[in-house]
């Protein structure tokens, strides 16, 4: 099977001081499992690998190598280029600030009722959309007191995030074509 581009990102790394992973460990972690080519982008656990494996298994080698460094679950999202253009396409908030929008990625389809079933919502747009959840903040994520129990397996990342990620899978890609 020839070697994939994919992205990787790490839940909860790096936030309020637990579950700490400096992107050297994660690199190295990543290189541990047979994934080449590694990128860390920004110190929240953003990573772009070549791997030959499958979704799947990628997914549980690298959690179960990062559990077995942090000493405490950790789970881990995959995405391909393709699969972030996807994402970034169906964004209902477009044309709103990218800092404010942000993409739950999560590890398998959001149910049908996932944005009716928030709590603490007041002036946030949520949309369901395949394995992504988007959400417009427009006070900002620090402000607001919105749950997503849909989310809770998942991880976000605001637009301007997902689009480098994006780029530098496509980037990847591009390199072997």
């Amino acid at each position: 099977m020839a070697a994939s581009a994919w992205v990787g990102m790490v839940r909860a790394v790096n936030v309020g001081g637990t579950g700490k992973l400096p992107m050297t460990e994660l690199a190295a972690s990543c290189r541990a499992v047979g994934l080449t080519e590694v990128k860390t982008y920004l110190a929240s656990g953003n990573v772009v690998f070549r791997g030959s494996a499958t979704e799947g298994r990628i997914t549980r080698a690298l959690e179960a190598k990062l559990t077995e460094m942090i000493g405490k679950p950790v789970v881990v999202l995959l995405r391909t280029a393709s699969a972030l253009d996807d994402a970034l396409a169906s964004n209902p908030f477009a044309d709103r600030e990218p800092s404010r929008t942000l993409i739950y990625f999560l590890p398998h389809a959001a149910e049908a009722n996932a944005a009716h079933t928030s709590k603490g919502q007041t002036n946030e747009d949520i949309f369901a959309s395949g394995r992504e959840i988007f959400v417009y903040y427009p006070d900002g994520v620090g402000e607001s007191r919105l749950r997503i129990p849909a989310a809770e397996r998942g991880t976000a990342r605001n637009l301007n995030t997902v689009r480098k990620l994006a780029e530098m899978t496509r980037a990847l890609d591009a390199s072997r074509a």
